[in-house]
């Protein structure tokens, strides 16, 4: 797993689905299954954007929320190695505000549904 520490500026990041401050003192760091990832849908810059939806998979790696399985959001932008079978680490946010028009890719009714701790704000 790559964790090591690096420094890169992500200027087409956009924190903007956060709606509040709530639970960003308190993210937890997880590793990723990027096979989950499409690269020209979620990756075509090399990273991957905050705000995707995760859940938890078998082998206990996180990957994109596809069903009404959501365990938290992607909180900071990720870099993707060229070997996407290695893992890389990453910040989950667990709970906290969401505005859902602002996210870089939809969520579901049950997806919101299945996760209490978030509020959901529908408004842009």
């Amino acid at each position: 797993m790559d964790i090591s520490i690096k420094r890169r500026n992500y200027p087409a990041d956009n924190q903007s689905w956060l709606g509040s401050a709530t639970g960003t003192t308190s993210a937890q760091s997880v590793a990723l299954d990027l096979s989950t990832f499409t690269k020209a849908t979620h990756f075509p810059d090399g990273y991957l954007k905050s705000g995707l939806p995760l859940s938890k998979r078998a082998g206990g790696k996180y990957g994109l929320a596809e069903t009404e399985k959501l365990d938290g959001f992607l909180f900071t932008p990720t870099d993707v190695p060229a070997d996407t079978a290695t893992p890389v680490g990453a910040a989950l946010l667990v709970h906290g505000i969401v505005r859902t028009a602002k996210l870089p890719v939809a969520i579901t009714a049950e997806q919101k549904a299945a996760n209490a701790h978030f509020i959901y704000n529908e408004e842009a």
